[in-house]
């Protein structure tokens, strides 16, 4: 399946925790003021690129802990990303995905796409980036409004669920 993507690294460490394999998804209509990926907006931008490519890329650092779905805006191609999600989740790996859209909303638009991925994602860094609330001590988020949010326990519990890092 074809998606659109700004780029993928395979080594990532700011996008989540450990070491991840974080795509850049192409297309983003939120256009935050400050966004550390401006690029990513313009849907026309970027490459096309198989998700099977990206799958076998994925498979082979085999130190990897996580995907990360980022961009751009992972919900605006919600089938490849499932797709992606799901291999993750078959290789033993953890999913994040990071949207401009907050829960309440993803849950109120009940798209049967959007809740499939969301389905697959293990944590949702939710909310519009905004520049008044940018902060440098943040996990994993750019700016306060911003939540890490367990998907799982919030869908068991009907409300949103804040993400709490393992004790080590």
């Amino acid at each position: 399946m074809n998606i659109r993507i700004a780029g993928y690294v395979n080594d990532s460490i700011v996008d989540g925790p450990g070491l991840r394999f974080a795509v850049f998804t192409q297309g983003c209509t939120h256009a935050c003021p400050g966004c550390h990926n401006p690029e990513t907006h313009d849907p026309n931008g970027g490459r096309d690129e198989d998700t099977d490519t990206l799958i076998a890329e994925m498979k082979k650092n085999p130190l990897l802990s996580g995907l990360t779905l980022s961009g751009g805006d992972p919900m605006l191609q919600p089938l490849p990303c499932l797709e992606l999600a799901k291999a993750a989740h078959q290789m033993h790996l953890n999913v994040w995905m990071y949207t401009g859209y907050t829960w309440e909303y993803i849950l109120e638009k009940q798209d049967a796409d959007w809740m499939a991925l969301l389905q697959e994602t293990d944590v949702l860094v939710d909310g519009p980036f905004i520049l008044s609330q940018r902060s440098l001590e943040l996990n994993y988020c750019g700016s306060k409004n911003q939540r890490l949010i367990d998907v799982k326990q919030s869908l068991e519990k009907g409300k949103a669920v804040l993400w709490t890092p393992p004790e080590w």
